[in-house]
Parts: C-alpha cells; structure tokens; sequence
C-alpha cells in the first residue's frame, strides 16, 4: 500500500538553541570550548588535562569523551541543544595540519547525548609563505 501524503512521518518539532563548539585537538592535548552563538561568551571549557593523570593520555579520544561529558552538562544547563563545530589542528608553518584523534570522539559523543550537530568546519591556520620554516636544510648541500 502506498502514502498518498507526503509529508515526513517524523516531523522534528524541537526548538534548538545554538552554540558554538571549538575544538583544538593536536597531538598532546585535547581542548574543548563552548560559546554562544556569536562567540562571545564562554559557556564551558574543558581539556583532556583535566580528565586523565598522566600527561601522555591527555590527548586520547578515552580523555576527549570523558572532558566532552562535563561540556555537555553544562551546555544543557545553559539550555544549548545544538552546535556547530570548529575544529583547530596546530597548523601553520610548523604544526600539523591534521587534528589529533580526540577530534572525532568529539564529535561523536555529543551526537550520543543528543545535540543536534550543524555546520562542522576546519578553521586550522594555513601558511601564506611568510616565515622560514624551521629543519629547512637536509641532506646533501652542493
């Protein structure tokens, strides 16, 4: 038997109130904040740091989901249910462009609570060709 309406069966009649998620995941640690919509105001902070003991573990997506929780509590209580995410590598001309792997457990765990996910963008900083990079000079010099 086929529908004759076509409007969805589910109909997702939540209001959302957004916020903004920046995440800056390299290699050593992992930070996550949460602003307003704007970016102004800083609901929450919190680091794979404050999580684990030691300082190798810091940047572990195990570390990530358990900083991520405490974010998500306090974003509910300031009545925020949907993000959008930035996330930051270290980037430039040293750092690496590629997020750390706590990144996506970021992600991942918010979207378990229940926050809806918006725009997801990669704002790591690029090089213009401004400064010499450092280890420049290898091998056989003529």
């Amino acid at each position: 038997m086929e529908r004759t309406d076509r409007r969805p069966r589910y109909q997702d009649t939540r209001q959302y109130k957004w916020g903004l998620l920046h995440i800056y995941a390299s290699y050593n640690n992992t930070i996550i904040h949460v602003t307003d919509i704007s970016g102004g105001e800083t609901i929450a902070r919190a680091s794979g740091g404050m999580v684990v003991k030691t300082h190798r573990l810091e940047s572990s997506p195990t570390a990530a989901m358990n900083a991520t929780k405490l974010i998500a509590q306090a974003a509910r209580d300031a009545g925020i249910n949907a993000l959008h995410v930035r996330i930051r590598a270290p980037g430039g001309h040293n750092g690496p462009a590629s997020p750390g792997p706590g990144a996506q457990a970021v992600i991942k765990t918010l979207s378990r609570d229940g926050f809806r996910i918006g725009i997801i963008e990669d704002v790591t900083p690029t090089p213009h060709d401004g400064c010499r990079k450092k280890h420049f000079r290898r091998g056989r010099r003529v």
